[in-house]
């Protein structure tokens, strides 16, 4: 999950956007802001690194057992045509 600290961060980039005569809105702006950020990012499918790392090994793995399987079938390949 994402640290509540960059969505903080987030909405206070956004506050500093605002023009020099709207500071008083700007704690409003920024509570608006960090909503609109988590509930966007919260409508994402996203996984965790975890979850990523554990499916790249399991792709590594089924790559190297189709590698093998094509080679198998190269050899009965050529074994036929004899």
């Amino acid at each position: 999950m994402i640290d509540a600290r960059v969505f903080d961060e987030i909405a206070e980039s956004l506050g500093k956007l605002l023009p020099p005569g709207a500071s008083e809105l700007k704690n409003d702006f920024e509570r608006n802001a960090k909503s609109a950020v988590q509930s966007a990012l919260g409508n994402l499918d996203l996984v965790t690194r975890e979850e990523f790392d554990v499916q790249a090994e399991v792709l590594r793995r089924t790559r190297e057992k189709l590698e093998a399987l094509e080679a198998r079938v190269a050899v009965l390949e050529s074994q036929s045509a004899d």
